[in-house]
């Protein structure tokens, strides 16, 4: 009997080595397309990954993609339904315009829609007027987001993107970095991704038709967002974003005399090269070493939530994880309870934090399935002790 049990488990551990050897292949990625944007960058909204980047970090003027931080500023900061009253700065401000009047009234919300649709730069200064107090004061608060969301190589000046100045700046990374915060807002999605609105029109007998300046939404499948820009001085700037089978990506083009096709391609290469790997699932196990841990317990720590990063071929062998322990003993009593954290890693980035709990043993198949989805052979091993398999 012995001897049968003992085989068994040889035999549980060698099929469980043959499903292990997959996912040590590593196939050569293809490499992103030649675009001809002086800067760019693409983002995995969801993690905050930058899938790609040339001249990332290069300092450079941005047009009217500075209206994706006035228009998050202001959702953030005020209520869609005020009503805004235009000041007289706002009245012909150079440029883009949704020919707004002195003393006209409208919600902030249809101010949003001019602001993003058709790139109002009487727009941003009524809302920015509204929402800081002065154009002045919310440029502060621009500056302020940026410092919060980690742009550390931007600076405002105005709320439209105007050539006002050298030190009206940002790069491909911060902004694209920006792009992905914004569109984890539904109100900033809402009014991105769509292609016409009619808004008022205070002292006429029709209304505003703003049809959005954003080729994008009709050129690339699965496009949502976000903005056009284009200055002498900054020439054609582009945010754009696409969502296609849950997964959500950003790019951002500075100086690209073919934007549209850039984004296309980049969006291309991004959903076909890194794929959205689940690393962690609620309620998996993690392995390790804790102090206070008995069998007799019969606790294991286990996950709180999922955890997914987008990854390209080969790259999961470089992922690794760290335990954080808030409790040092583990005891009944901590059953459901936030006990510490794990930490992924890629190489030495730290990618994701997932909140861990104590939970009771299960002695299962299914959590041997675990074990081996998440790499681990000395987990299996682990697992199959514990659960009596080998028990002699």
């Amino acid at each position: 009997m012995k001897v049968s049990k003992l085989f068994s488990g040889g035999l549980v551990v060698f099929l469980f080595l043959q499903l292990l050897v997959p996912m040590q292949r590593v196939s050569a990625s293809p490499k992103p397309p030649s675009i001809s944007a002086e800067a760019a960058a693409l983002i995995d909204v969801a993690s905050g990954r930058i899938l790609y980047e040339k001249k990332g970090e290069q300092k450079m003027r941005i047009a009217s993609l500075t209206k994706t931080m006035t228009a998050i500023v202001a959702i953030e900061s005020s209520n869609l339904s005020d009503s805004v009253t235009v000041p007289p700065e706002a009245v012909g401000v150079e440029g883009s315009s949704i020919y707004l009047k002195n003393g006209e009234k409208l919600t902030l919300e249809d101010l949003l829609y001019g602001l993003m649709l058709r790139s109002g730069n009487d727009a941003a200064v009524t809302i920015a007027t509204h929402v800081g107090g002065s154009v002045p004061g919310f440029v502060q608060m621009m500056n302020e987001k940026a410092a919060m969301i980690g742009m550390t190589h931007t600076n405002f000046m105005n709320p439209h993107g105007l050539d006002d100045s050298n030190m009206h700046y940002s790069t491909a990374d911060d902004m694209v970095r920006l792009s992905a915060y914004a569109l984890k807002n539904p109100v900033f999605r809402q009014i991105v991704s769509t292609k016409v609105k009619n808004i008022a029109w205070e002292g006429e007998s029709w209304e505003r038709r703003l049809q959005n300046k954003n080729k994008m939404l009709n050129l690339y499948k699965g496009a949502d967002g976000v903005k056009t820009g284009y200055t002498k001085l900054a020439k054609r700037c582009l945010a754009s974003s696409a969502t296609r089978d849950g997964r959500q990506l950003a790019v951002i083009t500075l100086n690209a005399p073919d934007d549209w096709d850039d984004s296309m391609a980049l969006m291309d290469w991004g959903f076909s090269t890194f794929q959205a790997t689940p690393l962690l699932h609620k309620g998996d196990a993690v392995q390790g070493e804790f102090a206070g841990m008995k069998n007799e317990d019969h606790l294991r720590v286990t996950a709180l939530n999922d955890f997914s990063y987008p990854l390209m071929d080969g790259e999961k062998d470089q992922v690794h994880t760290k335990v954080q322990m808030l409790e040092k003993n583990l005891t009944v009593k901590l059953v459901g309870k936030h006990i510490g954290f794990v930490e992924f890693y890629k190489g030495d980035q730290l990618i994701g934090r997932i909140p861990l709990t104590a939970s009771k043993q299960e002695t299962s198949m299914a959590t041997v399935a675990q074990s081996v989805e998440a790499g681990s052979f000395w987990g299996v091993l682990w697992t199959l002790m514990i659960g009596g398999l080998w028990d002699a």
